[in-house]
């Protein structure tokens, strides 16, 4: 008998924004903006490249940076843009539409439309570094401890916390940041794994007793 996929996904549960994984790890994740870095003056580039060099060397624990290139498909939108255009009454703004759909038929044409999303993964070893205090996730010693609602109460505190202070460090290199709540984890992941399906604007609808 095959084994389920689900033995294969290192998630066992998404719970407050949080995924708590198979180890009883603990991660939250941020969505990040992005700044157009080459349109800045060289001092904003050396502000910018000075803060963020501070920002990761003040980090006393592990974060992932993740990027995420995913096509866009916007028929969706060069069809309302058709639609506008033949609603249209006043001429001159008829032209104009026609003009503005145009050239962006002509952009499509020339290549892939591409939208980039940017993360930071933080993680929390709650059982590691709740039950040794000062070692840090790498240094501590393993237990055999059960992730209970204790233990995960103390733990999305100090998960939390990290975030925000990541969170602070982003924004002094002008980058704004959110955290995702469970509902856009799940989304993200899903459309990570489906690409597709994501790129033509489909989600599957979420069982509520999954979003927590």
């Amino acid at each position: 008998m095959a084994n389920a996929s689900q033995q294969f996904i290192p998630i066992k549960q998404i719970r407050e924004g949080i995924m708590i994984m198979n180890n009883q790890s603990m991660i939250g994740i941020l969505l990040v903006s992005s700044i157009n870095f080459a349109l800045k003056s060289e001092e904003e580039q050396g502000a910018i490249i000075y803060n963020f060099q501070n920002f990761l060397n003040s980090l006393d624990f592990s974060c992932q940076i993740i990027v995420n290139s995913r096509k866009v498909n916007i028929t969706g939108y060069i069809d309302k843009i058709k639609e506008l255009e033949a609603n249209q009454k006043n001429e001159l703004l008829k032209m104009q539409t026609a003009n503005y759909r145009q050239f962006i038929e002509e952009l499509v044409a020339g290549g892939s439309v591409m939208n980039k999303s940017f993360y930071v993964v933080v993680p929390y070893y709650p059982l590691l570094e709740l039950t040794n205090p000062g070692q840090g996730a790498n240094k501590a010693k393993p237990t055999q401890a059960s992730l209970t609602e204790e233990y995960f109460q103390k733990g999305k505190y100090q998960l939390l916390q990290r975030m925000e202070y990541i969170a602070l460090g982003l924004n002094r290199c002008g980058l704004k940041s959110q955290a995702l709540d469970s509902e856009a984890i799940i989304e993200m992941l899903w459309s990570l794994h489906h690409p597709h399906q994501s790129e033509l604007g489909y989600y599957p609808e979420l069982p509520p007793e999954i979003i927590t």
